[in-house]
């Protein structure tokens, strides 16, 4: 990432420093402490960028819809999550810090608002699918069919039946019902040692939500119309399955086993060599790293192999690993199936899911964007 003195961000912008400083604090520009001098700052050349280009847009109703489709401003209000100053903020605590000693369970009863209860729910029998995604998908599908509408229901009723929606997803994941946390029973799927099962927790906790992320997004406009909890779900699920979301990690699982087979940096060049980019490092929302991967990788301690993997991908595109590239680093250390990434990261998100759907369901509002025609 590029970052420039204050002196020069002031004469790009052609602001007094005050309004440097307010742009800071509400989170349009990234600073960071100067090496050789602590008391100066530096500033994030690429968001000074953007702010420039939006002024000599003229901001009217057009360009400021356009830029806020893709990693622009934000477009909806929430409680939920926010990232705020480099850190993933689940209503107000630290998403770090909570997946330190928290379940997915407890996660969840935090973001629904489930009065502090930890959640739970009754599970049924596994689908039928050859894969956890296929069971997964196949879960959600049945329920969304058979579900009542989420009108006319309050925070409460539908948090006890998000309840229920977690516990059957983990039962169709793992192909098998039973007693148990889901990180438990996702260990016992995957036999994990106890050692394990403990980093799973932590994973899970971590990619439990995330904003406005395009699965989320997928599952709020689901709920906005009324569409039943696990018909919002399954909106999400469906988002995630793309290669530039929830399967992202597919490609740094490759890199990694490749670059532990191999020289690193003859795997590096190889993509290079074929216009590939490194897998699953940098995001755009945390210029100075993704902390959930920092904070994964740092409790999985992985062996030198699997470390010098990922720092020569670090070092080669000048960009921290991401959380796609943690849940990789996660599979190969506890030499999970292939896919493990995936399924941790549904498994984790059903709460994120569930939380923003309940949310906009109670807000009583309809999802619905006009677009700009642009044909004949």
């Amino acid at each position: 990432m590029s970052w420039i003195t204050r002196e020069a961000a002031l004469e790009e912008l052609g602001v007094k420093a005050q309004t440097l400083y307010a742009y800071v604090s509400r989170g349009l520009i990234v600073s960071k402490p100067q090496a050789d001098d602590p008391r100066a700052s530096l500033y994030s050349a690429a968001d000074i960028s953007t702010l420039v280009a939006r002024r000599r847009s003229g901001r009217g109703r057009q360009a400021i819809a356009s830029a806020a489709i893709s990693w622009g401003d934000p477009v909806m209000e929430t409680a939920i999550t926010t990232v705020r100053d480099g850190r993933l903020i689940y209503r107000g605590t630290d998403a770090v810090k909570l997946a330190a000693g928290a379940t997915l369970e407890e996660t969840a009863a935090l973001l629904w608002r489930a009065d502090g209860h930890t959640v739970s729910g009754k599970t049924a029998p596994a689908p039928h699918g050859r894969t956890g995604k296929a069971r997964g998908l196949a879960f959600l599908a049945a329920r969304a069919a058979d579900d009542s509408p989420s009108f006319g229901r309050g925070q409460a009723a539908l948090a006890e039946e998000g309840a229920g929606l977690l516990a059957g997803f983990c039962t169709a994941v793992t192909g098998l019902s039973g007693r148990g946390v889901f990180h438990q029973r996702l260990g016992r799927h995957w036999s994990v040692s106890p050692g394990g099962l403990d980093l799973l927790r932590r994973a899970l906790v971590l990619v439990a939500d995330h904003e406005l992320n395009p699965s989320t997004f997928a599952a709020r406009v689901a709920a906005s119309t009324g569409a039943p909890l696990a018909a919002s779900a399954l909106a999400g699920m469906a988002t995630l399955t793309g290669p530039l979301h929830g399967e992202a990690s597919a490609r740094a699982l490759a890199y990694l086993r490749d670059a532990m087979a191999r020289e690193p940096e003859a795997v590096l060049a190889g993509l290079a060599a074929r216009g590939e980019t490194v897998p699953a490092v940098g995001h755009a929302l945390y210029p100075a790293g993704d902390p959930r991967a920092a904070a994964l990788i740092r409790w999985m301690k992985p062996g030198p192999d699997l470390r010098r993997a990922i720092r020569a991908a670090e070092a080669a595109s000048g960009e921290a690993a991401n959380v796609d590239m943690a849940l990789a680093a996660l599979t190969v250390h506890l030499a999970l199936p292939d896919e493990a990434p995936f399924l941790i990261f549904a498994s984790g998100r059903m709460a994120g899911w569930i939380a923003h759907a309940i949310e906009q369901r109670v807000s009583g509002r309809l999802i619905r964007p006009r677009a700009t025609y642009t044909g004949g």
